[in-house]
């Protein structure tokens, strides 16, 4: 199912409820520390995806040498 097909079904009412319904499961004190680990597995994500970024391009420049 497309992303898109989702995101037309819901309105302003069905994001507050969902919003709502994961401050109720995980609690106000949960929902930070699960963003913060959130961000740090993005970072590492884009780092890694950098690196080997770099490196192909380095193994490219040396093939054409």
């Amino acid at each position: 199912m497309n992303l898109f097909v989702i995101a037309g079904w819901l309105g302003g009412q069905e994001i507050v409820i969902i919003l709502i319904i994961v401050l109720l499961l995980f609690g106000g004190r949960k929902i930070p520390e699960l963003m913060k680990g959130l961000g740090k597995g993005m970072k590492e994500f884009k780092n890694a995806t950098k690196e080997e970024e770099s490196e192909a391009k380095k193994e490219s420049g040396k093939i054409e040498e």
